[in-house]
């Protein structure tokens, strides 16, 4: 009984120690230039995007907000490539993250919870998938927090996984848009930059035309001479 006991403590340590290392490879290694991950993507055809899923994969079972690298991802490569890599990249690590809470994290949950956890496995079992959609399509929902939570829960796979490929949609929707749009967002705010300057200044010129024309047409008649 210690010995398994123990087996579960050490388990849910390792779990801890992958998120811990995730996080902090994460806010200490520096994001590829765009431009450099665009020329090697067309360098390296399926084999690039197949890798990009991957690292994205990688990226998102540490504690980072999955909605930045969505709007990264509409930035450097589009809209439909972006979406399809942040879709993709999404559910593999809701789905590998769900895997590790599981193997690593439930035994030691099971254990310090007893027979409170019962309640959370039968509503899970029953409710699983509504339950877990509605906390992918809650904003203030992180990824890793739905993702590890479920799996140190009862539910059951297949309701997971179509929770999570469904409820990643929206969001990501949005978010990739965002990104493909910030190129175009950019162009017409340049143009505006330098379009409204000179509108406004040339309207104040015509208006101070205006106003010296004005004036000089009322000290004309004053100027001219009285006929004798």
């Amino acid at each position: 009984m210690r010995t398994a006991v123990d087996s579960a403590w050490v388990r849910a340590a390792v779990l801890g120690l992958i998120v811990a290392t995730g996080g902090v490879l994460a806010l200490t290694v520096d994001l590829p230039d765009g431009g450099a991950v665009r020329s090697w993507l067309d360098g390296a055809g399926g084999a690039g995007w197949a890798a990009l899923v991957l690292g994205l994969t990688l990226v998102l079972l540490a504690p980072v907000p999955r909605s930045a690298f969505s709007v990264l991802l509409g930035v450097v490569v589009g809209f439909g490539p972006g979406l399809a890599v942040a879709l993709a990249g999404g559910l593999l690590s809701g789905l590998a993250a769900f895997g590790l809470s599981r193997v690593l994290g439930r035994p030691a949950v099971t254990r310090l919870a007893g027979r409170r956890l019962g309640t959370v496995d039968r509503l899970m079992l029953d409710r699983g998938f509504w339950a877990l959609l509605g906390g992918r399509l809650l904003p203030v929902m992180p990824h890793v927090v739905v993702s590890y939570g479920a799996g140190l829960t009862a539910v059951r796979l297949v309701p997971y996984a179509f929770s999570t490929a469904l409820g990643l949609v929206p969001s990501t929707l949005v978010q990739v848009g965002i990104g493909a749009s910030a190129g175009v967002v950019a162009a017409w705010a340049t143009t505006v930059g330098v379009v409204v300057p000179v509108a406004l200044l040339a309207v104040l010129l015509l208006a101070g035309f205006g106003v010296l024309a004005r004036h000089r047409r009322r000290r004309r008649p004053r100027d001219e001479p009285v006929a004798a």
